[in-house]
């Protein structure tokens, strides 16, 4: 049996792997005692599939705070843990990925064998990443999974780059009486341009995927496949795939 844990900045995310086979999976909020954390949930992995310390091969950790885990067996970067766990997932298949995390986007490109060819990642500002969507759906009262809206609904504009003054003006529009539908759309449609920025003018090789929390927004895919004109596909478990990964990372 073996353990991969991406401790994210705002979520901690743990599988437990028999061979290649996902047994057992788990996402907590990122708090201060990330090492008691992980204990506690491997303690809660152990016990969910009946086994004990000794069973454990090996423990793979990535993610921001990778380097705070004493009982690690391995340490890996989270640029090589998503290409290994979105090329296991895909049987190979997978030539580009956009990862939307807590605090940054990754547009990443793989060659046929998995390796990472090219990267991007976004500024500093946490616009269009899951602490984003985080606020938002607070706000809004409605699950990210909800965040999918019929086409007939006009997407209000949503002008805001900083996630702090996007706050501020989905705050404002439902003041205004804006229904949260449109405000919903509006801001699918802002981070998908925002991505769709990010990724520039360079083709984006087929197949692309998408993983993360925010890949569980069906609304997000849309727009994304609107601004991007291309299909994109979803991971499965895209909380997963970077914890996955570490444990099959060169």
């Amino acid at each position: 049996m073996k353990i991969g844990i991406d401790v994210g900045s705002t979520g901690i995310k743990i599988v437990f792997v028999d061979q290649t086979r996902l047994i057992w999976k788990k996402v907590v909020p990122t708090k201060p005692g990330q090492s008691s954390l992980v204990q506690e949930l491997m303690n809660q992995g152990l016990a969910a599939c009946h086994a004990q310390q000794a069973d454990i091969l090996k423990i793979c950790v990535t993610g921001y705070g990778r380097n705070l885990i004493e009982s690690s067996s391995k340490v890996v970067d989270e640029i090589s843990a998503n290409a290994a766990g979105i090329t296991l997932l895909t049987q190979g298949k997978a030539r580009t990925l956009i990862n939307i995390g807590g605090q940054d986007v990754k547009i990443i490109k793989l060659d046929h064998q998995g390796r990472v060819t090219d990267f991007r990642m976004n500024d500093k500002c946490a616009a269009g990443t899951g602490r984003f969507f985080e606020m938002a759906a607070n706000i809004l009262d409605t699950p990210l999974e909800e965040f999918h809206v019929k086409e007939d609904v006009e997407a209000v504009s949503i002008n805001a780059t900083c996630a702090v003054f996007a706050e501020s003006e989905i705050v404002s529009l439902l003041a205004k009486g804006i229904s949260k539908y449109s405000i919903i759309k509006g801001i699918n449609n802002a981070v998908a341009k925002r991505i769709a920025s990010l990724a520039g003018s360079g083709h984006l090789e087929e197949e692309i995927y998408i993983d993360g929390g925010p890949a569980r927004n069906s609304g997000l895919i849309e727009s994304l496949e609107d601004a991007l004109l291309c299909d994109i596909k979803t991971a499965a478990d895209p909380q997963f795939t970077v914890a996955l990964g570490a444990l099959f990372a060169d």
